[in-house]
């Protein structure tokens, strides 16, 4: 089991969407180089307001690019860095991870992660409809998060398009994820 990187984002500015780069540089227990997002404590501003002090559980956030087929299927036009996603990946299957596995990406750089994603109403400003289709619910009338999920950094390294995504899952009992 394994993936690839299809693209790289990051934004200094307190943005919904993430400019493509060239490679993105993680910064052990920070997140992304020069990204709004980084830091040792919460950066987002929903956290903030709530508890500054927190951990940053969400230094680095991914997102499988088959979503955007699936987006594309319901009318919904998105691509890499849209949904303020630092890393877009194809062929691995993000949202099954359970918490505390291992990604290794590129040369160097080691993700773990922490958690889904738990979209708000900033993405209904960027696409009207789009939050109901990025959650929704099972079957069984559990939650279903699909915007990516989130990870704080291990290791550092360059990452670029390209690059290959490597799971180490975790030993014991898996966890499965839920929202951060």
């Amino acid at each position: 089991m394994s993936g690839t990187v299809t693209a790289v984002s990051s934004n200094g500015v307190y943005s919904f969407t993430k400019p493509n780069r060239e490679s993105i540089t993680l910064l052990a227990g920070l997140g992304v180089e020069g990204d709004v997002h980084a830091g040792v404590t919460v950066r987002h501003r929903s956290r903030v307001a709530q508890d500054p002090t927190r951990p940053n559980l969400r230094q680095v956030h991914l997102i499988a690019e088959e979503l955007f087929a699936e987006l594309g299927r319901e009318g919904f036009e998105v691509t890499p860095g849209d949904l303020g996603e630092n890393v877009t990946t194809r062929g691995l299957d993000l949202l099954a991870l359970p918490v505390g596995t291992l990604l290794r990406l590129g040369d160097a750089a080691v993700l773990e992660v922490t958690g889904l994603r738990n979209p708000c109403l900033q993405i209904d400003r960027f696409r009207s409809g789009l939050l109901k289709q990025v959650v929704g619910r099972d079957a069984a009338g559990n939650v279903v998060r699909k915007a990516g999920i989130m990870t704080v950094v291990q290791e550092g390294g360059v990452v670029r398009p390209g690059d290959p995504v490597t799971p180490e899952l975790p030993s014991g009992p898996h966890r499965p994820l839920d929202r951060v």
